[in-house]
């Protein structure tokens, strides 16, 4: 796929939206015609999934769509199970979820579409039956290699390095942990070692408290890697508070208004991520022609994201968003997402 030009979404659109907080949220179509589009992230009040709604709403805009976001305060499968049933009786036009179980919220996801409701997953995968088309952010085994290169490249290629991860049963971040382990199986890490991995189920309280027990439980500990935009920001805020900057070096995945702080003060001198905006846009442009029925799910299937161009559906269902983008102090001052 070439290279497609970057763009900007309107600042509004990138400012926190209003999210539902209740599984009796409802819908109120602004046009007559549109498709109803609800939006279910791992967790409501994240700044990661708010930004991904943003860009889901700018593309609701263009089709003559009416979106919603709701679900579980914490990243809790059974949660999001709820809300789905709920969106079954509203009888939506087509659902969006980042799983946080991919087991756990399949069955609710395959009665939606018994009910002629298609079904997109983006970020995070549910089991394949149970969907129409995933919009991955980016090739896994790229995201995954590129966190332990950056850290690798810090850190000088020695030292004990931790990972900090969302919910243990996190499709898409257990997958890019098992490329980190293939890409510290090569010669050029044997002088590295991988001491534990953790996780913070994308809460920022306890991602907080599992970055301060490393430093306590691994005092030779050279890096955290975190690929869970939570849990970076709470490493990096440890590392800051504690006085660690430069002793223990932070990587990972993260959003540039969260880390741009932490990047200028050294804490996270280099990380990575995808267009969060873009790949809640390209949700809804897909949502949106699945339920307009003018996209056959078919690998090799051709259709457009709108203003990011054509895209092709591959093996699985899986359409890429595209690779991702390394931030450092050169750079970031250019992203505002």
């Amino acid at each position: 796929m070439l290279p497609r030009k970057r763009i900007l979404l309107p600042l509004a659109l990138l400012l926190p939206t209003c999210v539902a907080l209740t599984p009796r949220a409802t819908f109120s179509p602004a046009h007559a015609g549109g498709f109803k589009i609800a939006f279910i992230p791992k967790a409501v009040g994240n700044p990661y999934f708010d930004t991904a709604f943003a860009g889901a709403k700018l593309a609701a805009k263009a089709n003559g769509d009416t979106v919603l976001q709701v679900g579980p305060a914490n990243a809790d499968a059974a949660g999001q199970v709820t809300f789905i049933n709920n969106l079954i009786q509203q009888h939506v036009d087509a659902i969006a979820i980042s799983a946080d179980d991919p087991a756990v919220i399949a069955p609710a996801l395959e009665r939606a579409e018994a009910k002629g409701i298609k079904v997109v997953s983006y970020d995070s995968d549910t089991l394949t039956k149970a969907r129409s088309v995933f919009i991955n952010q980016a090739n896994s085994e790229a995201i995954g290699r590129v966190e332990i290169q950056i850290i690798g490249r810090e850190i000088g290629y020695k030292g004990q390095i931790a990972i900090i991860s969302g919910a243990a049963t996190a499709t898409n971040q257990n997958t890019w942990i098992g490329w980190m382990k293939k890409e510290l199986a090569l010669p050029k890490y044997k002088n590295m070692s991988l001491v534990t991995i953790d996780y913070g189920n994308d809460d920022i309280t306890l991602s907080t408290t599992e970055a301060t027990g490393l430093l306590t439980k691994y005092p030779n500990l050279k890096g955290i890697v975190a690929p869970t935009t939570v849990g970076i920001k709470a490493a990096a805020q440890v590392i800051t508070i504690q006085g660690k900057i430069g002793k223990v070096l932070v990587t990972g995945l993260g959003t540039p208004n969260d880390m741009r702080k932490y990047v200028m003060n050294g804490a996270v001198p280099d990380f990575a991520l995808w267009d969060v905006g873009h790949l809640g846009y390209l949700a809804e442009m897909t949502a949106h022609q699945l339920a307009a029925g003018t996209l056959k799910v078919k690998v090799g299937a051709s259709y457009t994201g709108g203003m990011l161009g054509k895209y092709t559906i591959g093996t699985g269902g899986v359409v890429l968003l595209g690779p991702p983008t390394e931030f450092t102090k050169a750079n970031i001052g250019n992203f505002h997402f």
